[in-house]
């Protein structure tokens, strides 16, 4: 399979001979004329992606089917038009590089705050379910790692997906804080919490939709904006 670089070098090389190819035909009939065949035209320094150049009058050349075959291409002549197809996997390399996705780093740090926030979520879910007493200092230690996950994804943001879908990490980080300091509102003021808050709560509704569409980002590798996370 055709790396990228071997791509690169391909691109470089029809320039370096684009105005001296001419087509297949022409080519083998300069054969006749040349003067030099011993010159090679090695691809990514790999032998076995290697074209015969010839030299005519100080010009050079090289034959299109034997450089479509080095490349594992395919060519086809149209008209007066010659298309050199690329493996699919060589155009899928090209797309990769316009449309990156998220980069290892920055998913890795993702999901791992993904899984505090969860934690975090869950101890508090758990406390208003069983009507455990709420405390901000246990709670607490759950947001300062949720914090210290969010702060490491951030840093390890380097493509525009990665830094798209911080800033919903952001708000989902927000959002949650916002849910545990109103139930940690209403404990200290005495206030009845029911079994069932959580269940009624529109803002813990909107952080269980987000985590559902950063999750579904997460495993394709693409950033699709989701309302629920603003």
């Amino acid at each position: 399979m055709i790396r990228r670089k071997s791509i690169l070098y391909l691109i470089a090389a029809l320039f370096l001979f684009a105005p001296l190819i001419a087509l297949s035909q022409d080519a083998t009939q300069s054969q006749n004329a040349s003067s030099n065949s011993n010159l090679t035209l090695v691809l990514n320094g790999q032998s076995d992606q290697s074209v015969p150049v010839m030299q005519t009058n100080g010009h050079s050349y090289v034959e299109l089917e034997a450089l479509a075959h080095a490349v594992q291409g395919t060519l086809s002549f149209k008209g007066n038009r010659v298309e050199l197809t690329l493996p699919g996997a060589a155009a899928g390399a090209f797309a990769s590089s316009s449309n990156p996705g998220f980069s290892k780093g920055f998913l890795r740090a993702a999901i791992e705050f993904m899984g505090t926030l969860r934690e975090w979520r869950t101890a508090l879910a758990s406390a208003i379910q069983n009507s455990f007493p709420l405390g901000s200092d246990w709670l607490g230690q759950y947001r300062m790692r949720a914090s210290d996950s969010l702060r490491l994804a951030g840093v390890a943001a380097s493509t525009d997906a990665d830094r798209n879908a911080y800033q919903l990490l952001s708000n989902e980080s927000q959002n949650m804080s916002q849910l545990s300091d109103k139930y940690l509102a209403q404990r200290a003021n005495l206030t009845y919490i029911a079994q069932d808050a959580l269940e009624n709560d529109d803002l813990n509704q909107r952080i269980v939709a987000c985590g559902h569409a950063l999750g579904a980002m997460a495993g394709s590798g693409q950033f699709v904006d989701d309302p629920s996370c603003h």
